[in-house]
């Protein structure tokens, strides 16, 4: 039986490795960077309602039932302390990493429950949520440790219906974004700190998530896997 795969934030970095790796496994996948051109559907989760948008959008795409959830859509922007705005910037990467993410898991689990079928929810988080990230970004740490709690509570309710939640945190990973980041940091520096002595690459982080939405044992359920060549162990 093919899986059905609704992915968002697919278009480049851990989401485009994702989407190539699912799609090579024989995955029915829809997303915004999806090699199919019928199958590529974009929202912007900064906006209310655009994540029910999505997911309604994806099932009379797909003509059927979404099997697994990854939620991989995320903005990772500074928000100095003395920012005018930082009120308005923190609601905003509030509204995309996390309360998008948590409507479309909301709209996965009523749906599967209403079925009366399994499924499973990938969380794609980061390292920040445990370790926290730089003083300009708080709001990223508390989405990311938002989405982690999340996944973690998602796992604990719904087992019992055959519905598992799954989180991954990525350190670094050489993705555009994080090459820009690296630099402005100091590349070496940040290097230093994390004993493998590279980044990780998106494939990497695309293995653990398929692996996570197709291969993943039921007691595996509330896992949280970590990608950070070990800058941060637990």
């Amino acid at each position: 039986m093919t899986t059905r795969i609704l992915l968002t934030g697919s278009s480049r970095g851990i989401g485009a490795a994702i989407s190539d790796t699912l799609s090579k496994s024989g995955a029915i996948l829809i997303g915004h960077g999806t090699r199919d051109a019928a199958m590529r559907i974009g929202a912007d989760l900064g906006q209310p309602g655009a994540a029910k948008a999505l997911w309604q959008e994806a099932q009379d795409r797909l003509a059927g039932p979404i099997d697994v959830l990854i939620n991989n859509a995320g903005i990772f922007e500074a928000n100095p302390l003395d920012a005018d705005d930082w009120a308005e910037a923190w609601n905003r990467t509030m509204q995309v990493n996390l309360t998008a993410s948590a409507e479309l898991c909301r709209l996965a689990i009523l749906d599967w429950q209403a079925r009366g079928v399994p499924g499973r929810i990938v969380n794609i988080a980061s390292r920040a949520a445990y370790r926290g990230d730089s003083p300009a970004h708080w709001h990223y740490a508390a989405s990311k440790a938002g989405m982690v709690a999340m996944t973690k509570t998602i796992a604990r309710g719904y087992a019992r219906d055959g519905i598992l939640a799954f989180a991954i945190c990525p350190g670094f990973t050489m993705t555009g974004m994080a090459d820009n980041y690296l630099e402005s940091r100091g590349g070496d520096k940040l290097l230093a700190d994390i004993p493998l002595g590279r980044v990780a690459d998106p494939q990497e982080v695309a293995a653990a998530a398929r692996f996570l939405a197709l291969e993943a044992p039921a007691s595996m359920t509330g896992a949280v896997i970590d990608i950070n060549g070990a800058s941060y162990v637990r």
